[in-house]
């Protein structure tokens, strides 16, 4: 009796790496929105979606529509590809990490009005 294992074909990376990308440009947006909001009465008022939630509201939505762009647009363009996981990550940990940044206080603080 002997037991067969069938080989699977590698599926292209093309698909992750896109929701990995738009995770760090969706964090990116977010910081930058926090720190433009501080920045602007103008964008503050822009981004108050609702007047219970205040400029919260719009800064998260943008942030996860730019997420969901990005990851549809790079969906699109890497479907069915294999990428470079390197530059998908750096990008995405550089990306993350200035996000990161914009939502301190410390930080987007000093560039209130």
């Amino acid at each position: 009796m002997s037991i067969t294992v069938e080989q699977s074909e590698a599926k292209p990376s093309g698909p992750a790496a896109a929701v990995v990308l738009a995770s760090g440009i969706g964090a990116f947006v977010l910081g930058l929105f926090t720190t433009l909001n501080e920045a602007s009465s103008g964008i503050n008022d822009f981004l108050q979606f609702s007047d219970d939630v205040g400029p919260l509201s719009g800064k998260t939505i943008l942030a996860t529509a730019a997420f969901f762009v990005a990851w549809a647009v790079f969906a699109v363009l890497w479907r069915g590809r294999d990428v470079a996981w390197r530059p998908v990550l750096t990008a995405t940990v550089v990306l993350l990490a200035l996000g990161f940044l914009g939502t301190f206080p410390t930080f987007f603080e000093a560039f209130a009005d």
